[in-house]
């Protein structure tokens, strides 16, 4: 894999058209798919599950990025799996035995990630960090789109990547919340890796450009 990664969320797409949309992405310099699934008991909100995942399987022609936002997901983790994604990523808040479900991920063939809300702290994962293939931090509290960015995640890139390099770790720095045009340079140069964007993509005019000008 390579740095200054892009990964539009799928939650920010037009349902009813949302081949179109996967078909947009598959055509762009978009790097992954990222979708995000929620319960509505994690976050307070609820979206899509297996039949949209099934959608996703059909058309996307890329890496496929899960970010569980889900209590129990070792419940799910198999399925999610056989409907194509490539990466699952869970929250350490939300797993009782974060080192079992990390490699219950792995053992199926697919990469694992964790996930820190804006309030964990990065040293919370100084036990796992070397079994994850990526730290997604949030950098707005999980659950809803088009929140204002956290300031406090530069620090927190910082510290994932100090993590990283300590414990000869090769996991991914990704970043999901209130990622845009103004602020992607910035995170890539504080040392992120793989960025989500949302509303910045969906919402713009000419979403192929704006994909290519969040990766310069």
């Amino acid at each position: 894999m390579k740095n200054k990664l892009i990964a539009p969320s799928l939650l920010s797409a037009d349902f009813g058209n949302l081949q179109r949309d996967i078909e947009m992405l598959n055509n762009s310099q978009a790097d992954w798919f990222h979708v995000d699934v929620m319960d509505g008991r994690f976050v307070p909100n609820i979206s899509f599950g297996f039949p949209v995942m099934k959608t996703v399987q059909q058309h996307a022609k890329k890496f496929v990025d899960v970010h569980l936002m889900i209590v129990e997901p070792d419940k799910y983790v198999d399925e999610f799996i056989e409907y194509g994604a490539d990466l699952i990523s869970v929250h350490f808040e939300a797993c009782t035995h974060l080192h079992r479900t990390i490699h219950q991920i792995q053992d199926k063939g697919a990469k694992a990630g964790v996930v820190l809300n804006p309030a964990t702290p990065v040293l919370m994962l100084e036990d796992i960090i070397a079994d994850v293939d990526l730290v997604l931090l949030m950098s707005v509290n999980p659950g809803f789109g088009g929140q204002k960015f956290i300031q406090n995640t530069y620090k927190k890139i910082s510290e994932t990547k100090d993590l990283i390099l300590s414990n000869n770790s090769t996991a991914l720095i990704q970043i999901d919340g209130g990622v845009n045009l103004e602020n992607a340079s910035k995170l890539f140069e504080a040392g992120a890796d793989v960025l989500v964007a949302g509303n910045a993509v969906f919402s713009s005019e000419n979403p192929e450009k704006t994909i290519e000008l969040l990766k310069i």
